[in-house]
């Protein structure tokens, strides 16, 4: 607060009112989370010279009477946005926000004197604008528990779970809500532009940039699956880039409109992999027939980029903000290689016998090419391109997630040195020097679990993480698009972000790696044909946790599991205990950790010899299984 503002705690705390004393008397209210939305207020007693200013922001770094965080454009002097201007004559009663100046996310709203007459407010409120089609915002049909010991907070994964899952809620908005293109002119923001073909829609970030973003998806949309199950946000982005595709030569956008972003392989990959997710989740064939065309001529445009050598050449070059990215990259072969994969998943469920067979055949050749060109044996990890020595963040993740490795070894070896790039909040990418991208890093996340390297995997998380969610320079709740590595919040300060802070995204879904990583992981539940028709259990408990329990919906129930180690010291188990909770006519398989294998095992009470207790197949219902004394 600055100035004479009479009775602001009554106004902090909505219980009365506050009048503004003179030009430049403020005070600034704290939603304590994030929000986003309209403001609306009581305008109690106003004068014919009575005027307001509103600026709004994320991180408590940018409260200020003169000027919101930048949403619009980003710029060095931090304050493009400016304010909101309600302007002389005031009326007495109740005011709201003008729809087109919807401010997506912040924390810190505040309201600025712009009169030498007093003026009096009350009922001072936010209406949440994301989340549109749902009532009651907090009926997860997931959740996740365990408590974490290794942290200084005992619950800190189980708060970062849901961070993440209301993460991307703030980021699933009305269709009629994104950034206008071209940008407002500085001074002012506007947020009233048609973001694709349906709404509700799942855009990138809660303040921006308010666009449908496939690469964005990849991280956001398994989050959403295990947290809300609420698809249909998903369904009507996909669809948005499948309309907007080139029909001659089936290239797809890299971002929804109005940014409408073109020229990005990766993106376009992204895409055709978040096809296979939405699937995988939904089961809906009806959509999928639907898209199908297009889907497979955005395929044959990323195949055709294949050349004599046997791996893509990247030409379109726009991506996640990495450096480099062209020619015979990594990354881009690593997305492709996912892409022919689960294309050829599709395909089959399709009954498309002979395109799913050659796409999987192009992948396998695609593996062995991938291997011959990029791996370095002396360093143990995948470079970059042909010419290059530099071994990056995303190619690596990638490589041990979908399985381009060729043994256990080999990503045992990649996690070991992706290890390497850390500081004490997390990893610096090699391929964005100076720069932790928790986009990125939710990847290495499942590849350091995917290596067997649980405690590792679980330290990321509270490195990276942690630091997101304690720092008092951001919002607390959300999620962070990245930041430097010392902590700042110059995000991609010399890579088109113009060294403004006050532009990083406090609330962008593709930060919410550990909400589905944990479930997935953790929990060991994760569905593997549409639905969960069939499903599998594969717990890792090597990360130092006692115990573990959620699940997720899907339209065939509850899957659920809980599991605890008893007498976990030295390495030594005395009892593991495993609760499975599965839909009827189900079936699914529980793979025990290798730590625990080869001993025998009670399935629902009946002892069973070591050899039948690695993978235990069930029928869905409730079951049990039980190592130790």
């Amino acid at each position: 607060m600055n100035g004479t503002v009479k009775e602001a705690n009554l106004l902090i705390d909505n219980k009365g009112k506050a009048m503004f004393i003179g030009i430049g008397s403020w005070v600034a209210l704290d939603f304590g989370i994030e929000v986003g939305g309209l403001i609306s207020m009581n305008f109690d007693s106003v004068t014919s010279t009575s005027a307001l200013a509103l600026s709004f922001t994320e991180s408590p770094l940018f409260i200020r009477p003169t000027a919101s965080d930048d949403s619009s454009y980003p710029s060095e002097n931090t304050t493009y946005d400016g304010v909101l201007q309600v302007d002389a004559p005031l009326k007495t009663g109740h005011w709201t926000q003008p729809a087109a100046a919807l401010r997506g996310g912040f924390r810190y709203l505040t309201i600025v004197s712009m009169s030498t007459t007093p003026t009096t407010i009350s009922n001072v409120s936010c209406s949440i604008s994301f989340m549109p089609h749902v009532d009651d915002m907090k009926a997860y049909s997931g959740y996740f528990f365990a408590p974490d010991p290794l942290s200084q907070d005992e619950d800190f994964l189980t708060k970062v779970w849901y961070s993440g899952a209301y993460t991307v809620q703030t980021n699933t908005v009305p269709l009629d809500t994104g950034r206008r293109v071209p940008f407002a002119h500085a001074g002012s923001w506007a947020n009233d532009a048609r973001l694709g073909v349906a709404g509700p829609i799942i855009v990138d970030g809660a303040k921006r940039d308010r666009a449908v973003w496939p690469g964005d998806m990849g991280i956001a949309v398994p989050a959403q699956f295990v947290s809300t199950n609420d698809l249909i946000s998903t369904r009507n982005a996909l669809s948005t880039m499948f309309a907007a595709i080139n029909p001659r030569t089936g290239s797809l956008p890299e971002s929804g409109p109005p940014l409408s972003q073109q020229g990005s392989d990766t993106y376009h990959a992204w895409t055709l992999i978040g096809t296979h997710n939405y699937f995988l989740y939904s089961g809906d064939t009806v959509w999928l027939q639907a898209v199908w065309a297009n889907y497979t001529k955005a395929v044959a445009f990323l195949e055709a980029k294949v050349d004599n050598t046997g791996l893509m050449n990247v030409t379109g070059l726009r991506d996640w903000a990495r450096l480099g990215g062209g020619g015979y990259n990594s990354e881009g072969n690593a997305l492709l290689y996912k892409v022919l994969t689960t294309a050829a998943e599709l395909a089959n469920h399709l009954d498309l016998t002979d395109l799913s067979v050659t796409w999987g055949r192009n992948a396998t050749s695609l593996k062995r090419r991938f291997n011959e060109a990029f791996w370095l044996e002396s360093v143990g990890m995948y470079r970059d391109n042909l010419t290059t020595t530099l071994c990056p963040q995303d190619a690596n993740s990638f490589a041990i997630l979908y399985n381009l490795t060729t043994s256990q070894d080999q990503a045992k070896r990649i996690s070991d040195g992706l290890r390497q790039n850390w500081n004490e909040l997390g990893p610096v990418a090699p391929e964005l020097p100076d720069t932790i991208s928790p986009f990125i890093s939710g990847f290495e996340i499942q590849a350091h679990f995917e290596a067997g390297n649980d405690a590792r995997a679980l330290d990321l998380i509270r490195r990276t993480w942690g630091y997101m969610l304690y720092t008092n320079i951001s919002v607390q709740s959300t999620l962070l698009e990245g930041f430097t590595a010392n902590g700042s919040l110059a995000y991609r300060y010399y890579r088109g972000y113009n060294n403004d802070p006050a532009y990083t995204s406090h609330s962008h879904g593709w930060s919410a790696g550990p909400t589905s990583a944990l479930t997935f992981y953790v929990l060991g539940m994760t569905v593997t044909s549409p639905q969960g028709r069939t499903w599998a259990v594969a717990p890792h408990i090597d990360g130092g946790l006692p115990s573990a329990e959620g699940g997720f919906s899907t339209p065939l129930g509850w899957f659920g599991v809980k599991w605890v180690l008893m007498g976990a010291e030295d390495g030594q188990i005395e009892r593991f205990e495993l609760e499975v909770d599965t839909p009827a006519g189900t079936s699914g398989s529980v793979i025990l950790p290798g730590s625990l294998r080869g001993n025998g095992c009670l399935v629902d009470g009946t002892k069973h010899p070591g050899l039948e207790c690695s993978i235990i197949n069930l029928r869905g219902g409730s079951h049990s299984v039980a190592i130790g004394t």
